[in-house]
């Protein structure tokens, strides 16, 4: 199976590009390398440019006529940075992902498989939520990946789309065989900091918000290895049409998928077991709330197991050791 790859040069696109190969199956990337790296296209088939270049996404199609679906990963992602640059987020993800949807249900390729995240979900009693959960994206970014939802389901129902959206929830860890990782100089993301406290590259460690009503205090969030969320994608490219007609609608065809553990870990308890894998105490140093941070939610995995035959197995402990794995290799790997 031939598939397309919207950003995959980036941390969680490339993962997936490397279980594809792993599982048979032949990764098309697409990537205009704003955020992603040229080291992760090695050896693969790639295409240097933007979703919203149509003669190049034309070119893509016209060279591999039997690319079976499209995994869209292509986005901005920072929910501080979409805070102060709104109108950013708003082209990059929504106005630029508007017009790539419509050109593949032009081209005739139905098949989309869409990067969505948890972030659009309402702060729920006991945080734990489920697709059917209330939705209530607090930032930019958060609200991109929402609309993109919805004009993917009105674009399933109008132009012959067909769609999956995976709502992602805080991914972790590097891939295990360390051809790919975090590539963030200056990461957001949870792990990518610790790491970088743990390497000598940052300070101290920010607990931003400590004042949640979790059991601890701190945000809760659900922390799913990189790995397991790739493998994630297989079954949804693997398993594409059995998904729809078992989730979607005759008028249309569109399914959501949470992609978490079903776990809620705060992140004093992330802390503690990154400081336990490193087998010593990190400094750190509470703080308020950063622009658009909520308190936080966990998966209900339910649907995952039911409609892909999927769950996340490795642990949190094994995706906080990949991760510093790959922070003693990756400038090696991305020639920093």
């Amino acid at each position: 199976m031939k598939v397309l790859i919207t950003g995959g040069a980036g941390y969680i696109g490339s993962t997936i590009c490397s279980a594809l190969l792993d599982h048979g199956h032949t990764p098309v990337i697409l990537d205009s390398l704003v955020t992603g790296q040229l080291a992760f296209t090695r050896g693969r088939i790639f295409y240097h440019g933007d979703i919203a270049d149509q003669d190049l996404v034309r070119q893509v199609f016209k060279d591999h006529p039997d690319i079976t679906a499209t995994i869209h990963c292509a986005a901005l992602i920072v929910v501080p940075e979409s805070v102060s640059k709104p109108y950013e987020y708003y082209q990059e993800n929504v106005v630029k992902s508007m017009d790539f949807f419509f050109q593949l249900a032009t081209l005739g390729y139905p098949r989309v498989v869409f990067s969505s995240s948890a972030a659009i979900y309402d702060v729920v009693p006991g945080f734990m939520v489920t697709e059917s959960s209330p939705l209530n994206p607090i930032s930019p970014y958060s609200r991109t990946k929402y609309m993109m939802e919805m004009i993917l389901k009105d674009f399933c129902h109008a132009y012959g789309l067909k769609g999956i959206a995976l709502r992602y929830f805080n991914p972790i860890g590097a891939d295990p065989h360390m051809r790919t990782g975090l590539h963030i100089k200056e990461p957001s993301h949870i792990l990518g900091r610790l790491v970088a406290v743990a390497r000598g590259e940052a300070p101290e460690f920010q607990i931003t918000g400590t004042d949640w009503p979790t059991r601890d205090g701190t945000g809760i969030r659900d922390y799913i290895h990189v790995w397991n969320l790739a493998l994630a994608h297989i079954k949804a490219v693997e398993r594409f049409d059995a998904v729809i007609e078992a989730d979607a609608s005759l008028e249309n065809p569109y399914a959501v998928i949470n992609l978490g553990t079903g776990r809620g870990v705060t992140v004093r308890e992330m802390v503690k077991a990154f400081e336990h894998v490193l087998g010593r105490e990190i400094p750190k140093v509470e703080m308020p709330p950063r622009p658009g941070d909520v308190a936080g939610s966990y998966a209900n995995a339910d649907k995952a197991l039911s409609l892909l035959g999927w769950s996340a197995e490795q642990s949190i402990e094994a995706g906080i050791a990949d991760a510093l794995k790959w922070g003693e290799i990756r400038d090696q790997i991305l020639g920093w």
